[in-house]
């Protein structure tokens, strides 16, 4: 191999590793659930058999907020990641990117989104979209060092895709968006709290007040985990009470609801690692399943 060769591949291998890096940024699983929640949102929202390249553009403009918003939220909380075991090998933390870096291309992605969105689809959505960014950036990420009430305020915009989903379709808000929206921020309190209880030590070191560092001993974190579930449970019903959906899915809901129950209630006695566990992967089933019975059995509403 010459040296020239040698220099090239190097030189590849290098851009390569940065693309990743800026990848990882943009926490790729976290903006696939962006994606999926936001197709449902479409889906249901539509009128009659849903314009596929209306979606696409949705897709594309939801998508480049969502992975500019958790850019920008890894460059604010780089100090942070950098104390806490599982998240200290990230890009910034690891020091493999600058952090100009990441809030230069976190602000052009968060940008691009809602006006592609504005453009293709409807100022309605981009508007959405924005407020999402917004509500995530500047109300959560600075709260979650300040009061365990950041899970119930950063519920709100993760649960704002399908909203952004439903009005790029139709052009207009409606109870069923506003039931879309209740179930997904009911669903992550218990998530959340679960992940939190998990890693409740992480967060301790790097001073995130998250329910179960506050709460020690579990007893709040078991009966918001409680009540929560049980708050889902019946707002998971709605979509077939206001006729979004067939009994198909009423069944479905009410079984799916009663194990991510269960597996609250146990939790809140035993408040262990493994029951937390339990839980996370519960409402990991709980959605996706939730949302293929919400597409199969759609009523035009």
């Amino acid at each position: 191999m010459t040296l020239r060769t040698l220099t090239l591949t190097v030189t590849r291998v290098r851009s390569q590793r940065r693309v990743a890096d800026f990848v990882l940024l943009t926490k790729p699983r976290v903006v696939l659930m962006v994606l999926v929640t936001t197709l449902v949102g479409f889906h249901v929202g539509s009128v009659g058999v849903s314009d596929p390249l209306r979606l696409l553009h949705a897709l594309i403009g939801t998508g480049l907020a969502a992975a500019g918003s958790l850019a920008l939220n890894q460059f604010l909380e780089r100090d942070v990641d950098g104390r806490m075991e599982r998240t200290r090998r990230r890009p910034l933390p690891d020091k493999r990117l600058r952090p100009t870096e990441a809030l230069y291309f976190g602000c052009a992605l968060t940008v691009a989104g809602p006006a592609y969105l504005g453009l293709t689809t409807n100022w309605l959505s981009a508007f959405v979209v924005a407020v999402t960014a917004a509500s995530y950036l500047l109300a959560y990420t600075p709260l979650k060092r300040r009061s365990s009430l950041c899970t119930i305020l950063g519920a709100i915009p993760g649960a704002l895709p399908p909203v952004a989903g439903w009005v790029a379709a139709r052009g207009e808000f409606g109870v069923g968006v506003w039931v879309l929206f209740g179930i997904l921020f009911l669903w992550q309190l218990p998530h959340t709290l679960a992940i939190a209880w998990v890693y409740r030590r992480d967060y301790a070191r790097a001073d995130l007040r998250m329910l179960p560092v506050v709460d020690p001993e579990g007893a709040s974190t078991g009966r918001q985990v409680i009540i929560n579930c049980l708050a889902l449970l019946a707002v998971g019903l709605l979509p077939s009470l206001v006729g979004m959906t067939g009994p198909v899915y009423f069944l479905g809901a009410l079984l799916l609801g009663a194990a991510m129950l269960a597996c609250g209630l146990g939790l809140a006695a035993t408040r262990s690692v493994g029951n937390a566990r339990r839980l996370i992967y519960a409402s990991i089933v709980y959605l996706p399943a939730l949302f293929a019975l919400m597409a199969v059995d759609k009523i035009p509403f």
